[in-house]
């Protein structure tokens, strides 16, 4: 079947959570359902499961057993293969998984990249078209590179997170106000300048071959959050790594 055969503008997204939310905001057209309670007139239709990736194979498999066929079944989950569509019975498979941070239903998802997949070349071409049609910029993950893809993503996002809320933790710790808010500007300027300059935007005392600065950051944490010590270390091997490759070290 080709694309435009399929009311690409009005999917069943199934998932009323933050994705699916957002997805049914940027389709207008779209119909958001629950976890999929009635399955009985999706023949025909573009499913989209916007569900946990632990529960993509078992809607899939109640959408299979119900005897109603999709034209084309869908997810968004970034790790999880189209395998776990196979059960639905749908003609085609594919999944659109927004590169973007999802914190509630009413997320803006114009201009963020998504990875897309198909099982062939018009389930590729209507994931292209869906990712289009909500504002975003598709680009194509294989199979084989789906986790690698995810690791990737959340490495940059929620690694992120915990790195700054950890430097939080330790100016709190110190009776500092407000630390996010003191933090705030370093961190805005650092992330602007990998963008612009990758791994050469890397400062600090690991960039500068400072070693005995380092042994002072360890000493401390050793005495006040010892915890700390191992995540630091670990992160501290990685940046001179990075250094390294970059040649500012």
């Amino acid at each position: 079947m080709k694309s435009s055969d399929t009311a690409l503008d009005a999917p069943v997204i199934v998932g009323p959570g933050r994705v699916g939310r957002s997805l049914a905001a940027a389709l207008p057209a779209a119909e958001l359902r629950g976890r999929c309670d009635s399955v009985d007139d999706l023949s025909g239709r573009v499913v989209l499961l916007c569900v946990p990736d632990s529960e993509i194979g078992n809607v899939a498999r109640r959408i299979g057993a119900s005897g109603a066929v999709p034209a084309l079944a869908g997810h968004t989950s970034g790790a999880t293969s189209l395998e776990a569509l196979s059960d639905c019975g749908a003609e085609g498979r594919f999944s659109v998984h927004p590169l973007q941070t999802v914190p509630d239903g009413s997320t803006d998802l114009q201009g963020c990249p998504a990875a897309v997949a198909g099982d062939s070349g018009d389930a590729l071409e209507f994931a292209r078209g869906m990712a289009a049609a909500a504002g975003m910029t598709a680009f194509e993950i294989s199979e084989t590179d789906r986790v690698a893809y995810h690791a990737a993503a959340s490495i940059a996002s929620n690694f992120l997170v915990t790195v700054e809320q950890t430097a939080a933790e330790i100016l709190g710790g110190i009776s500092v106000e407000n630390p996010r808010q003191v933090l705030e500007p370093l961190v805005r300027r650092s992330l602007e300048n990998w963008i612009d300059r990758g791994s050469s935007a890397l400062t600090g005392p690991i960039a500068r071959g400072d070693e005995s600065t380092v042994e002072a950051h360890r000493q401390v944490l050793a005495e006040r959050w010892p915890e700390l010590l191992d995540f630091y270390d670990s992160t501290a091997d990685r940046t001179r790594s990075v250094a390294m490759s970059a040649g500012t070290s």
